[in-house]
C-alpha cells in the first residue's frame, strides 16, 4: 500500500492542472534551488556523495517531473496557454540548468568526489564521469563573459528550436483540403473518408474534408488512385512550414539559419570546430569521418538492391515515376505479386487487440504483467492509463498511452519521460512516461483498424518505454534513457520492432474484427514475403536524411549557413534514386533534427538498428519468447541505463562485438557494392 501511495503521488494532477500554477511552482523552485545549491557548497569541508550529488539529484528529479505536464500537454493538447507556459519556462530553465553546469565549485566538489572512488562499475562513478563531461561541453572552463555568452546562446537556442517544432505544427494544422469528385478520392481507406465527411458535414460543406495528420496523409499517399490528388497532399506535407506551402507565416527557413549558427558558436565558444564535432562527445560513434564512413559504407551496400527496386516499379508502373508514385506503386506491387495490402491486413488489427498482444509479449519476455487504471486521471478521454507489474505482484512503474490522431497534437510517434525512477535517501520513486502515436481514431462503432506499419511503430515506441520502466538504477541522471548514448538509445526500440515481423506474435496480436479470427498463417507468409520490397529504398532515404544532418552542423568555414538546400541537393544527387521537385522543403519540417534532439544525431537510427538486428538475431537462432535470452537482454542491455558503457553491455549480452550483416540479411540486401 505505501509503495501505491508513493506511486499515486509522483503522478500530475491532469484534471486540476492549470498553466498559471505549474508556471509559477517552477519559477519558485529554481529559486529554491539556487539558494539550496549555494548552501550545500558552503555547508561542509567534508563533501560527499551523499551531502552534496543526491541533495542535487533530488531537486533535478523535482524539476523534471514538475516541468514534465507543461512539455507534454504543449505537445499533445490544443491549448495556447500551455504552449504560452511551455515558451515562458523553457528560457528560464535553460538558464538554469547552464548556469549549474558552468559551477566552478561545483564542477571542482564532483572531481573531488569522483577521485575518492574506485570502482568504474560503480554507477555512482559512471554519473560522477557524465556530469564532469556535461560541466565541460557547458563551458566550466570559460571566463565570466564567455560564460553569459554561452547562456545567453543556449537559452535563445532552446526557444528558437521550440518554435521551429511549434511552426511545423500550425502549418500541418492550418491546412485543409474539401473534395466534392468522387472520383478523387477512391481507394482512400474507408476510415480516413468516414472522418473526412463526418468534418465536411460539421462545416456544413459537401464531400469531404481533409486534414495533414498523418494517418491521412499515409492514406492518400499510399492508396489514392488519383495521380493529382497524391501529388497536392505530397506537396502540402513536403512543404510544412515553409516559402511554399499555402500558409507561409510559419516558413522555418529563418530558424533554420539561426539554430545552426547559435550551435556551431557553442561549440566554437568550448573549443570544437564545429557542432557534429560537439556533438559526438558524447555518442558511441568517435568522430565525424566514422559516421559519414558509415553511412556511406551503408548505402553503397544498399544501393544495388535499391535500383533493382526502382526498375521493378519503372517497369510495373509503366510510366515515369514521381515523389508521390512511390509508396503508391509498392503497396500497389505488394498486392499484385504478394497478394496482401494494407488495407486487408488492417482488418486483423484492432487497436485492443494489438494492445492485449503487446502486453503478453512483455509478460513472455520479462515476466511483467500490464493493466488498465482507469482511476488515474488523464489529458483526454481516448488516453489510458497502464500500471506494469513484476512477477511478484509489486507495481514497478506505470505509463499513459496517448495513441490517436487529432488536431493540435504534434505529428509522429514519441516516447517521453513523465517521471524518472529514482531511490534515494529511502524514498523510492517508480518510472512513469508518456507513449504517444498518431494512429487512424475510432470510427462511429468505437474501432480504430491499424496498418502493420502502425503495429510497428507501437512496437518500437513501447521499445523505448520498457527502457525507461525496467531500468534498476535508482540515480535519475543515469537512470533508464538518460546518460546513454545518443546513438544507443534506439536499440531497445528498434530491436523491439523485430517482434512484430514474427508469426506468433504478430498471431497473438490479431482478431478479424468481423470474423475474430486471428492472422492467417498463409497471410503473414505474403507479407514476410513483401517485407523487403522497398526496403533498399527506404534505407538511402534514411541514409539521405542523416548524411544531411551531419553535414549541416559541419564547420562550412566559419560561416552562417545560407542555405541548406544546397547540401541537400548534393546529397540527393549522389545518394537518391527518386526524382524530388524543385518545391521540396523536406528540412523545413525536419524536428528530429531542429527541435528533437537529434541534431548531429539522426545516424543514430541507422546505427542502433545494426546493434538491434544483431540483438534479435540471437533468438532468430533459438525460440521467439527464449526467456533466458530474454532475461539476458533486460539485465545487459535495459537495465542498466547510463551506468555502464553500453557497447561492452552489448558485447556481454552478444558475446561479440556488433555485425552489420544481420541488418543487410534482415532488410534482404545482398551487401554488393558497383
Amino acid at each position: 500500500m505505501k509503495q501505491q501511495d508513493s506511486y499515486r503521488k509522483t503522478l500530475p494532477d491532469f484534471s486540476n492542472l492549470t498553466a498559471k500554477n505549474v508556471q509559477i511552482t517552477i519559477q519558485d523552485m529554481v529559486q529554491e534551488h539556487r539558494k539550496t545549491i549555494n548552501s550545500l557548497l558552503k555547508s561542509s569541508d567534508h563533501i560527499t556523495f551523499s551531502s552534496l550529488v543526491s541533495p542535487i539529484e533530488d531537486m533535478q528529479h523535482e524539476l523534471s517531473r514538475t516541468f514534465s505536464p507543461i512539455s507534454h500537454l504543449q505537445n499533445v493538447l490544443d491549448k495556447p496557454e500551455w504552449r504560452n507556459t511551455f515558451n515562458s519556462c523553457l528560457p528560464l530553465l535553460t538558464e538554469y540548468n547552464t548556469e549549474l553546469s558552468q559551477n566552478t565549485e561545483l564542477e571542482k566538489a564532483y572531481r573531488k568526489i569522483l577521485n575518492k572512488l574506485d570502482d568504474p562499475q560503480d554507477p555512482k562513478f559512471n554519473l560522477l564521469k557524465q556530469e564532469l563531461q556535461n560541466f565541460t561541453l557547458n563551458g566550466v572552463n570559460l571566463p565570466k563573459s564567455k560564460k553569459q555568452q554561452f547562456i545567453q546562446l543556449r537559452t535563445r537556442l532552446s526557444s528558437i528550436e521550440a518554435k521551429f517544432s511549434q511552426n511545423v505544427q500550425d502549418s500541418t494544422d492550418t491546412w485543409k483540403l474539401n473534395i466534392i469528385n468522387e472520383d478523387e478520392v477512391k481507394g482512400i481507406s474507408v476510415s480516413i473518408l468516414e472522418q473526412a465527411k463526418n468534418r465536411a458535414q460539421e462545416n456544413g460543406l459537401t464531400g469531404w474534408i481533409f486534414i495533414l495528420d498523418y494517418p491521412t496523409y499515409h492514406s492518400v499517399i499510399t492508396h489514392a488512385e488519383n495521380r493529382p490528388i497524391r501529388e497536392k497532399f505530397y506537396k502540402a506535407w513536403s512543404t510544412r512550414a515553409s516559402d511554399q506551402a499555402e500558409d507561409r507565416q510559419w516558413d522555418n527557413e529563418e530558424n533554420i539559419k539561426i539554430i545552426l549558427s547559435l550551435r556551431h558558436k557553442l561549440a566554437n565558444l568550448v573549443g570544437y570546430s564545429n557542432f557534429a564535432k560537439y556533438s559526438l562527445a558524447k555518442k558511441m560513434a568517435g568522430t565525424t569521418d566514422e559516421v559519414i564512413n558509415f553511412l556511406e559504407d551503408l548505402a553503397q551496400k544498399t544501393r544495388s538492391t535499391a535500383i533493382k527496386e526502382i526498375n521493378v516499379l519503372k517497369n510495373f508502373a509503366n510510366e515515369p515515376l514521381e515523389a508521390w508514385d512511390m509508396s503508391y506503386y509498392v503497396e500497389k506491387y505488394k498486392q499484385d505479386t504478394y497478394a496482401i495490402s494494407d488495407e486487408e491486413l488492417k482488418q486483423f488489427f484492432p487497436k485492443e487487440n494489438v494492445q492485449r498482444g503487446i502486453f503478453d509479449l512483455a509478460k513472455k519476455l520479462y515476466g511483467i504483467s500490464l493493466r488498465k487504471n482507469p482511476n488515474i486521471r488523464v489529458w483526454h478521454e481516448s488516453v489510458e492509463f497502464i500500471e506494469v507489474v513484476d512477477q511478484k505482484n509489486r507495481i514497478i512503474g506505470g505509463f499513459y498511452i496517448d495513441l490517436f490522431a487529432r488536431n493540435g497534437k504534434r505529428s509522429g510517434a514519441w516516447m517521453d519521460e513523465c517521471v524518472i525512477r529514482k531511490n534515494l535517501n529511502g524514498e523510492e520513486i517508480l518510472p512513469i512516461g508518456y507513449l504517444v502515436c498518431n494512429f487512424t481514431p475510432p470510427d462511429k462503432q468505437g474501432i480504430s483498424l491499424l496498418t502493420h506499419d502502425d503495429v510497428v511503430t507501437w512496437f518500437h515506441e513501447f521499445g523505448h518505454m520498457l527502457h525507461h520502466l525496467l531500468t534498476k538504477v535508482d540515480l535519475p541522471s543515469i537512470s533508464g534513457i538518460n546518460g546513454v548514448p545518443w546513438d544507443a538509445v534506439e536499440l531497445p526500440s528498434q530491436f523491439m520492432e523485430n517482434f512484430a515481423w514474427n508469426y506468433k506474435v504478430l498471431k497473438s496480436c490479431s482478431k478479424h474484427f468481423k470474423t475474430g479470427k486471428s492472422l492467417p498463417k498463409n497471410t503473414f507468409t505474403k507479407l514476410l514475403e513483401s517485407r523487403n520490397f522497398g526496403s533498399g529504398l527506404a534505407m538511402l532515404r534514411q541514409i539521405e536524411f542523416a548524411l544531411y544532418d551531419i553535414n549541416v552542423h559541419l564547420d562550412h568555414n566559419n560561416k552562417e549557413i545560407s542555405n541548406t538546400l544546397d547540401i541537400l541537393k548534393q546529397i540527393r544527387k549522389k545518394i537518391s534514386l527518386i526524382n524530388t521537385p524543385a518545391y521540396n522543403r523536406f528540412p523545413m519540417s525536419f524536428s528530429h533534427i531542429f527541435s528533437g534532439g537529434y541534431a548531429a544525431g539522426y545516424y543514430s537510427y541507422k546505427w542502433a538498428e545494426v546493434l538491434a538486428a544483431d540483438a534479435f538475431s540471437a533468438f532468430e537462432n533459438s525460440e521467439i519468447y527464449n526467456k533466458k535470452l530474454a532475461t539476458k537482454f533486460k539485465t545487459e542491455i535495459l537495465e542498466i541505463g547510463g551506468s555502464k558503457d553500453i557497447m561492452q553491455a552489448f558485447i556481454n549480452f552478444r558475446g561479440r562485438a556488433p555485425s552489420l550483416e544481420p541488418l543487410l540479411r534482415q532488410n534482404g540486401i545482398a551487401g554488393e557494392t558497383e
